[in-house]
Order: structure tokens, then sequence, then C-alpha cells
């Protein structure tokens, strides 16, 4: 049996979009409805508004990704920058349609598509690189969309990885009493 690195490659990439979409989704449930619509001050976003960016974002890049430039001609940018969203369920039905649209397109690659060149804004990028780019952006914007949902969740936050001054038990716990990883 022969392991291709692309293969490899793909399934790290689909994990870590799966990692990353998991914390928001399990920070996003901890936030009250109306302080989904909250940004900091006025020259930042709402966890909403992040969540409609990276869908959209999702969508335009992910959509026909091996035969069309990502940055699609129909995709408006700016408007993924305005909160349009009434209710929670609205937030949760787009964001589940960009990371669909991903996972779909992620899944469906074959390992000749790792030597093809797609177009994102008219830049050329080998499939891995386009790859790398749109989780880097993604896992940018989810690390606002946690930092804002632990700001809004205050006292009621439940910590999404080891909580502060638990890193020596989780390492007992996983590993053991000398609290190391086995070499």
């Amino acid at each position: 049996m022969t392991t291709h690195i692309e293969t490899t490659f793909c399934a790290a990439i689909i994990n870590a979009f799966r990692a990353n979409k998991q914390l928001a989704d399990r920070a996003v449930a901890q936030v009250p409805d109306d302080k989904l619509h909250l940004p900091l001050d006025e020259q930042t976003n709402s966890i909403a508004t992040i969540m409609k960016h990276v869908a959209g974002n999702l969508l335009s890049r992910w959509t026909d990704f091996l035969t069309t430039d990502g940055e699609k001609p129909t995709r408006n940018r700016d408007a993924e920058f305005i909160d349009t969203f009434h209710s929670r369920q609205e937030v949760l039905e787009y964001w589940e349609q960009g990371w669909s649209r991903l996972f779909s397109e992620l899944n469906s690659l074959t390992i000749e598509d790792f030597s093809k060149t797609v177009q994102i804004r008219g830049e050329p990028h080998l499939v891995p690189l386009a790859m790398a780019r749109s989780l880097g952006h993604t896992c940018y914007h989810i690390g606002q969309i946690v930092q804002l949902a632990r700001h809004h969740a205050a006292d009621h936050w439940t910590t999404l990885t080891i909580p502060r001054g638990g890193s020596e038990q989780f390492n007992r716990d996983h590993w053991g009493e000398s609290g190391r990883s086995p070499s």
C-alpha cells in the first residue's frame, strides 16, 4: 500500500479545518444571541459579521475551485462586513453553507489535482498553496471569533482547550504519572 504525500497533506488540511470549525462552533454556542451581533467597538466586527465573511470567502474560493478564479465576480466582499442577519439560525445556516462547500470540494480532490494551478484574484497558486492560504485566512478569523466569544460569554465561558493551570493534570491524565509524552 502506497501513501501519497498529497493524500496525507489533504487529510491534514481537512483535519485542521474541522478542528478550527469545531473551536468556532463551540465558542459561538456559548454566546447569547444578542451578543452575536455586538462588536467591541465601531472599528471591529461582530461574531456574526466575521462568520458571514468566512462563509462568503469559503463559498467564493471553493466553488468550482479548480476551474474558476477564487474571487468570483458575484462575490460582494464589502457586503460581508455588514451584519444583515436577523437570527442565530440565519448566521449558522450561512456559516454551514460555506463549510459544506469547502469540505465537499476538498473531499473531491484527486492526487492529480495537486499539481494543478488555480487562480485567486488573478494570481496563480498551486493547489496545495491555495489550500494553505485558505486555511491560514480561516484560522485567523476563527481566532477572532473565539476571542470575541470569550469576551461576550464573560463568567459563563467554558474553556475550549486545557484550562489555565491545568497543563500538568492534563499531561498526567493523558501520559501517566510522569506527565510526559512517551518518547
